[in-house]
């Protein structure tokens, strides 16, 4: 008998939505991370530099991709500013794809401090443990990168790989299943040639409180998750982590869209996206309590400006001539990464074959496949004018 996903996630099964060939083909099959990058992107008009740089923490950096797009946009409007870009990432595999990318932002935005860390949504914003024994055990590696080409720097960050292995090792927590840290880890990058006007931005070990202009967290938790998890581990501390006149981001899942009408072919009953933006703000009003608390407030967005669809790739001719096994296959992984299905009830659909005419039905009611996303956001009034 299959567990339900609450069991699974307390008894630590291995879940779908964590498989990496999952991911990787969700990502490559839609238009995801592109439109969550310009939705984000939308905000940096909403927001100013503060003391010394533009601070962004991103704070599910996974492939970069997001991250980079966003870079691109920024430097549109923060052309000359120094900026503190910092990553949370766990997994060895992302961060590597990460650092991929970073060559070429460092060649067009020269004043730049590129920051990865593994650490909990409530440390990283500060790149400090919370634990006294695991800031014994941190590691904080700061690496000026010499010259000015974006050949150069590449040549550099992959130098960097074998090291990071150890850095980024991870043990399984026995209750959720999900990858925890070994050891926290830093790895600072900047531009050696740039590091007089970067000195104040260059973090430094050591404790210290750091606020960002941008905050982005883009499918942060489980969409499963308890309110009462999302709020206290993932929204609460990223928001007080906000400097004046700063926002946080939060992109996740929404439904109502022909996603979910593949998943409830197979399991009628199927209804994951339970929290939505109005049942996390009916929340924040118990949570955010502490000293400093009174200057965040959820932006009031219509539905309109939070929810944003996103499409799986199809050509035309695939659509309205002929469903084939390749769009099944896309289309029935990524409706079923989106609900986070658990595995053991995925294999069984997929040992009968109920999949294969629940996906070519909705295929070919709305002539593709889509999703909704929504966004919440999370602002810190800024300081009145001195």
């Amino acid at each position: 008998m299959s567990q339900n996903p609450a069991e699974a996630e307390q008894s630590g099964v291995a879940r779908f939505f964590d498989s990496r060939a999952a991911y990787m083909l969700f990502s490559t099959a839609t238009n995801e991370k592109p439109v969550v990058a310009a939705r984000i992107g939308a905000e940096l008009e909403q927001i100013g530099p503060g003391p010394h740089a533009l601070r962004i923490l991103d704070a599910g950096m996974g492939d970069a991709t997001v991250l980079t797009q966003l870079m691109r946009r920024a430097h549109q409007g923060f052309t000359h500013v120094p900026w503190l870009i910092v990553g949370k990432e766990i997994s060895i595999e992302d961060v590597r794809l990460s650092l991929d990318k970073l060559a070429d932002r460092f060649y067009e935005h020269p004043e730049m401090v590129f920051v990865v860390t593994n650490m909990y949504h409530r440390e990283a914003p500060h790149l400090i443990p919370s634990r006294e024994e695991a800031l014994a055990d941190l590691s904080w590696r700061t690496i000026p990168l010499e010259g000015s080409t974006a050949y150069e720097f590449s040549r550099q960050i992959r130098s960097l790989y074998p090291t990071l292995v150890d850095d980024w090792a991870v043990r399984t927590s026995p209750r959720t299943g999900n990858p925890l840290y070994v050891r926290p880890s830093v790895l600072v990058l900047y531009r050696q040639d740039r590091e007089f006007i970067l000195d104040s931005v260059i973090p430094k070990p050591g404790a210290a409180e750091r606020r960002y202009d941008l905050i982005i967290a883009s499918q942060p938790y489980r969409a499963r998750t308890s309110v009462e998890h999302k709020m206290r581990t993932v929204i609460v501390p990223l928001a007080r982590a906000l400097a004046p006149g700063g926002r946080l981001v939060v992109v996740h899942a929404h439904g109502d869209d022909p996603g979910l009408e593949i998943v409830r072919g197979v399991w009628p009953d199927e209804d994951p996206f339970q929290t939505d933006r109005h049942v996390l703000a009916e929340a924040a009003k118990d949570h955010f309590t502490e000293p400093g608390d009174h200057e965040l407030r959820l932006e009031p967005l219509s539905d309109e400006e939070a929810i944003f669809r996103y499409h799986l790739h199809a050509m035309a001719s695939e659509v309205q001539e002929h469903i084939g096994t390749s769009l099944i296959v896309a289309a029935w992984n990524a409706a079923t990464y989106v609900a986070q299905i658990d595995e053991e009830r995925l294999a069984e659909a997929i040992s009968s074959g109920r999949y294969i005419p629940a996906t070519r039905e909705v295929i070919r009611k709305h002539q593709g496949v889509w999703f909704n996303d929504e966004v919440l956001v999370v602002s810190r009034v800024p300081k009145p004018p001195s």
